[in-house]
């Protein structure tokens, strides 16, 4: 009995001490997180009324992202090729969110690798709602195929698309945000614009040139006001690579298993307006693989350029 009691004594005594020890970090920590979910939902609320264009808008992640800045009481504009499938996906705002009080989307059929079209298209927009308050570069293609066996017209159709059709956006919404000393330039690039991997060097490339272009402008408008939010996802379950091209032109027409297991595109597309209300400039959203290969590539690049070498060694088996 008195071993009993002593032990019951002993547990309190180590509870006590645990909560005592406990509470000056549990209490700061709740408090912080509680202030940083008011921040949050006030930097949301800022995004009503504001003007979003997004590219890609036709299906994935752009559909996804328009549902979520619609939701958010955003004038959303929708940008890609195909007009039915924007046709489809503004009935879609419209039906589904019958109680949000915003203005009807806007469809924008757009070529990303018509470049000379682009800067007509943007002021259509202007004319419209008077300013972009927000771009979201989501349009792009993806590829599969070593570079060895990569028709050339095919890495230039990349680049094309991912690239140049996104610098091209930017740089046609640039001088009306400049000019209103307001604006946010989102770009959607992917954890491969941090690290390569085989059968996807034109894809990589365009990622990469995407990151670089998106530092230096960064540093650039700042003095304008103007933010630069880079988004590097990892892999979402949409028709990327359904859509992707092969190495010599034609559509990959199948989804790969990584593709299958991805994140979903309305997760990540909520997640890539919480980046934006918190004012993140470089943020990826990926899981731990990707993440621990990006460290990785730069903290020991023989492991990485060993791992990559076995890695397209099976795909080429």
């Amino acid at each position: 009995m008195k071993s009993t009691s002593m032990e019951r004594s002993s547990g309190s005594l180590y509870g006590w001490v645990l909560t005592t020890l406990c509470l000056p970090i549990a209490i700061p920590c709740l408090l912080f997180r509680i202030l940083a979910m008011l921040r949050e939902k006030r930097n949301t609320r800022s995004l009503n009324g504001k003007v979003v264009l997004i590219t890609g808008a036709s299906s994935g992640l752009g559909e996804a992202l328009a549902h979520s800045f619609f939701l958010a009481g955003c004038k959303v504009v929708l940008a890609a090729r195909r007009k039915e499938e924007l046709e489809r996906v503004r009935k879609d705002l419209l039906a589904i969110h019958t109680t949000v009080p915003t203005h009807p989307p806007i469809i924008l059929p757009l070529d990303l690798s018509d470049l000379n079209s682009i800067a007509g298209k943007v002021q259509e927009v202007l004319e419209i709602h008077g300013a972009i308050d927000v771009l979201v570069n989501n349009g792009g293609v993806s590829v599969r195929g070593d570079a060895l066996s990569t028709a050339i017209d095919v890495d230039i159709r990349i680049m094309l698309v991912n690239y140049f059709g996104t610098v091209a956006m930017t740089k046609a919404c640039l001088p009306s945000m400049v000019a209103r000393k307001e604006g946010r330039i989102v770009s959607i690039s992917s954890v491969q614009g941090k690290f390569a991997i085989p059968h996807r060097s034109s894809y990589c490339a365009s990622k990469h040139a995407l990151q670089a272009f998106c530092d230096s402008l960064r540093a650039e408008v700042a003095k304008d006001n103007i933010k630069v939010t880079l988004i590097s996802p990892g892999y979402i379950k949409t028709a990327m690579s359904v859509n992707a091209l092969t190495g010599s032109g034609t559509p990959y027409g199948k989804m790969d298993a990584a593709t299958e297991a991805g994140a979903t595109a309305e997760s990540t597309a909520k997640n890539i307006v919480k980046a934006i209300t918190r004012d993140e400039k470089d943020v990826v959203m990926a899981p731990i693989a990707p993440r621990a290969a990006y460290w990785l590539r730069h903290l020991l690049p023989s492991v990485y350029f060993w791992v990559m070498r076995k890695r397209a060694e099976k795909l080429t088996a």
